[in-house]
């Protein structure tokens, strides 16, 4: 049943993490299933409560799930290892497309702002005890989301936008619980919420974003929290219509005690209108991060909600972290102030390298999505063969296995980075990569 490994341990801490070791290197697969509680208790002579312990503990950090009499198996995507490990290695020569990245050419430079928010510090250094949020940001970013109609709430500044997702769950929901995500979605997030105990229901999508009618048929089955994504879904490009976030508000209402947390992921590179739905239900948080307009390494990102929900934040945070940086926080106050990301040309830049692949997928007879951002989904009908042929051409994809739980299978292109000339050319190998397998004689 495990092959040559052997499950070690006589406390049940040292039972999982003999379990969890195995996962993270490999040697125990996804879906493998475990041995019976009982029979792992007799073999390791010792109490069934503590095997039953051990993968409680498991479960609770997402590396196996358990079915009633059908047993404990590892996750499909156990949060030991993650969905990082369904990647395609680049190798030299071959163009890689599959990253996620944002076009280093759009993003601003740091070093002025950075230099001139560092002359500050000197001038007024930030002590123990002082503010999280610096002052002069918290009134940007209010006036920023008054604009945008996202409700009055107070403000959070935390490192980037999972780090938001993680304190807003942990601060709401207990293991067990169960949260509705986008699928296709976010990979991080899909590894997040059961690395937290925490289970996860899909809700499909299209370009105008979640379907109200998954949405609701989700909660009424018992999801405590649904995660949205408002603007550059990744990976498919969607982004909530005002039609859209009307539905969805309605479904809302209708349950109040849902945790809703929207990330606004497309803040800085998109012209697409923001149509939030924070506000629909008693708790709820709004994320707003500055990685994909000013750069991945600038950890920050913008939490505003309810009282209760950043109380919580902040208050975790004090027992953590304490704060994010002020320099960092005073740097995207002077990136802001100068006007650094020309979020139209940005937008417009994006927009122009997907409608050219779109459309020459289009001319080919391909069905491809990306309404914004700096993606797009091709649905294919056999993933693994249509990512190893790309690749055999020259291009290296995303598999949408990282981005998937129970949607049908895609592959994810990051166009940021696509010069023009390259549109018919990727399109030329992606219909390739689609069409029947070449016929093969054999003598």
């Amino acid at each position: 049943m495990l092959g040559e490994y052997r499950i070690s341990g006589r406390r049940a801490a040292d039972i999982s993490a003999s379990i969890e070791r195995a996962v993270g290197s490999g040697e125990l697969r996804p879906g493998q299933l475990l041995p019976p509680l009982r029979e792992l208790a007799e073999r390791l002579g010792v109490n069934p409560n503590t095997v039953a312990a051990a993968y409680r503990t498991l479960r609770e950090r997402g590396v196996i799930e358990t079915a009633g009499r059908r047993g404990s198996r590892v996750r499909p995507a156990p949060a030991t290892t993650g969905r990082d490990h369904i990647r395609v290695d680049v190798p030299e020569g071959v163009r890689d497309v599959s990253s996620g990245n944002p076009d280093p050419a759009l993003l601003p430079t740091l070093a002025a702002a950075f230099a001139a928010a560092a002359a500050e510090g000197d001038r007024a250094p930030v002590l123990y005890g002082e503010a999280p949020v610096d002052p002069e940001l918290a009134r940007i970013a209010r006036e920023a989301f008054d604009a945008d109609g996202v409700p009055e709430g107070p403000l959070a500044v935390v490192s980037g936008a999972l780090d938001a997702v993680e304190r807003v769950l942990a601060a709401h929901l207990k293991p067990g619980d169960t949260v509705a995500v986008e699928d296709p979605g976010w990979s991080r997030t899909l590894d997040l919420v059961p690395a937290l105990g925490l289970r996860t229901v899909p809700v499909g999508l299209d370009d105008e974003g979640p379907y109200a009618d998954d949405v609701r048929r989700a909660l009424e089955s018992g999801a405590r929290a649904l995660i949205v994504t408002d603007r550059t879904q990744n990976p498919t490009g969607a982004a909530v219509s005002a039609a859209r976030a009307r539905a969805l508000r309605s479904v809302l209402r209708e349950h109040p005690e849902t945790l809703l947390i929207e990330d606004d992921h497309g803040h800085g590179i998109v012209d697409v209108p923001l149509h939030p739905l924070a506000g629909a239900t008693r708790h709820w948080a709004f994320v707003r991060s500055a990685a994909k307009a000013y750069g991945p390494d600038l950890r920050l990102a913008l939490l505003t909600g309810d009282a209760v929900t950043v109380d919580r934040v902040h208050g975790r945070q004090r027992l953590g972290p304490g704060w994010v940086s002020r320099l960092m926080q005073r740097a995207l106050v002077r990136l802001w102030a100068d006007g650094a990301v020309d979020t139209r040309a940005v937008a417009a830049a994006y927009g122009g390298r997907r409608d050219a692949l779109i459309g020459a997928l289009g001319r080919r007879g391909v069905v491809a999505r990306g309404h914004s951002g700096m993606n797009v989904w091709v649905p294919v009908p056999d993933e693994t063969g249509a990512v190893a042929r790309l690749l055999h051409a020259g291009w290296a994809v995303a598999p949408g296995a990282r981005f998937r739980l129970s949607a049908p299978p895609g592959i994810r292109v990051t166009v940021s980075t696509l010069a023009g000339d390259e549109a018919e050319a990727l399109a030329d190998a992606i219909a390739s990569a689609l069409g029947p397998a070449p016929a093969r004689s054999y003598v």
